[in-house]
């Protein structure tokens, strides 16, 4: 059989049609095909597919988490501090036929929600609360995105405040109030040391009280202690009762002589 030159051609153009025609999707891709304009029910993928150009036309989309950082945003919070704020969001594409129809360019539109959302969201906390409770703010911010995003076929798996900027004024002034915050707990400490020493030092009193021959026992062994310091002075300790008793005798001699004639 003779086949003419015109045929040939055909047939090899028909054959680089076929081949261009082939596809290859990778395990993580998906391919949304428009066939006349029309959108096909089923994404296609992963592996090898036939995209009849230009009756076909393929928009390949990526079911991998991706991620992407949040510009820092000046905001104000609720008790009137301006801080600045960024953070990064991980989301991942669910449904390719809602992400390539219900929205032009997901990421984009994604990456603008995020920085609003934050500055809402953010905007009805005061510092302390974001500065301490971050990851109740992380869960809040997550559940809002989430719930815009999720028409477009996009799943926001979670996001994270990654940098507070405080001004110089509000970082001198925490500096402080952690300072004083110190200061209270030291004193505070040191009231429930004396208050302690106190209730033991009563209750030695009164063990003593009952037994007058401890009190004794304690100036010998206070004697033995100084002794052995190897100091050149020994004190003798005297008892308060002693002292007492001295004065009262020598009070008393006074009076008589002056009584006497």
């Amino acid at each position: 059989m003779v086949f003419s030159g015109g045929f040939i051609i055909l047939i090899i153009i028909l054959a680089f049609y076929l081949i261009s025609s082939v596809k290859i999707l990778a395990e993580y891709e998906r391919g949304v095909i428009f066939r006349l304009g029309r959108v096909l029910h089923q994404p296609k993928g992963p592996g090898i597919i036939l995209v009849f150009s230009p009756i076909d036309r393929i928009v390949r989309t990526s079911l991998r988490i991706e991620a992407f950082e949040v510009p820092p945003q000046d905001l104000v919070t609720r008790d009137n501090v301006t801080v600045k704020v960024n953070a990064v969001v991980y989301f991942r594409v669910v449904d390719p036929l809602r992400a390539v129809i219900e929205v032009a360019n997901f990421l984009y539109a994604t990456s603008q929600l995020a920085q609003t959302t934050l500055r809402s969201v953010l905007g009805e906390v005061e510092l302390d609360e974001l500065l301490s409770q971050r990851e109740k703010i992380n869960v809040r911010l997550q559940e809002v995105l989430d719930q815009h995003t999720g028409p477009w076929g996009v799943k926001v798996t979670m996001v994270e405040v990654k940098q507070v900027d405080l001004p110089d004024q509000m970082i001198r002034a925490i500096a402080r109030q952690a300072e004083a915050e110190r200061e209270r707990r030291a004193k505070v400490i040191h009231a429930e040391g004396e208050y302690m020493a106190a209730e033991k030092l009563s209750m030695a009193a009164q063990q003593i009280q009952k037994e007058p021959v401890a009190i004794q026992l304690r100036y010998l062994q206070t004697l033995v202690e100084i002794a052995s310091e190897k100091n050149s002075t020994v004190v003798f300790p005297v008892p308060i009762d002693f002292l007492t008793s001295l004065n009262t005798l020598i009070g008393k001699m006074a009076e008589r002589e002056l009584k006497a004639p």
